[in-house]
């Protein structure tokens, strides 16, 4: 039974992608001076905070696996990321990462992995980890690969027009097995539509 915005014993989060979706998106960002969030991302995600929903990042950085960075380099800037926002009034409660690549660098970062998106890995993970009902989750993102992470566990999926999304849709769209539940122009605009829909719509 879908218990989307009424769960008791699992809670429900929204997922959000980071490149293109709560920051611009340029490529491998090698240097913190290259992150720059969405003018619009910390009123979404304090929109998130105020309803209730665990809001969980969800990255695939294979940079680290192609050495472009350390994962030390994620991790202060994912520090610096998250300071940013709590200057602004928002929290990240929780952030996953996939730092492989099925092809490229070396072990232990070149491998066939379960959580390089479209792979569900780091939602299951977030799943166990944070006591979360995927089924009454969603994933936010800019690209194909989010939308499929999220149908691979049952969770609702939102297409964002930023980053890659305008171009994938135009591109690719009408081809896609299966079709985001929403799209949205922007992950503020997302989620509004997914505080709108909760509780009794999904």
């Amino acid at each position: 039974m879908n218990n989307f915005g009424n769960t008791q014993q699992c809670r429900r989060a929204v997922f959000l992608d980071r490149d293109g979706t709560i920051n611009e998106e340029v490529g491998y960002i090698s240097d913190s001076a290259q992150f720059r969030l969405f003018d619009y991302a910390a009123e979404a995600i304090r929109l998130l905070n105020k309803a209730g929903w665990l809001t969980v990042i969800v990255t695939s950085q294979a940079g680290i696996a192609r050495g472009i960075f350390p994962e030390s380099f994620l991790t202060s800037l994912h520090e610096q990321m998250q300071l940013e926002l709590s200057r602004l009034g928002a929290t990240i409660d929780a952030i996953y990462y996939c730092p492989h690549h099925p092809t490229e660098g070396e072990v232990p970062y070149r491998r066939e992995c379960d959580c390089r998106k479209p792979k569900p890995g780091m939602l299951k993970r977030a799943a166990d980890e944070l006591n979360v009902d995927l089924s009454a989750s969603v994933v936010i993102g800019d690209r194909f690969r989010d939308l499929g992470m999220a149908q691979a566990v049952g969770a609702r999926s939102v297409l964002v027009l930023t980053g890659y999304g305008q171009e994938e849709l135009e591109r690719d769209g009408n081809d896609w097995p299966q079709q985001p539940d929403h799209i949205a122009k922007n992950v503020l605009e997302a989620v509004q539509w997914v505080i709108k829909q909760s509780p009794t719509k999904f």
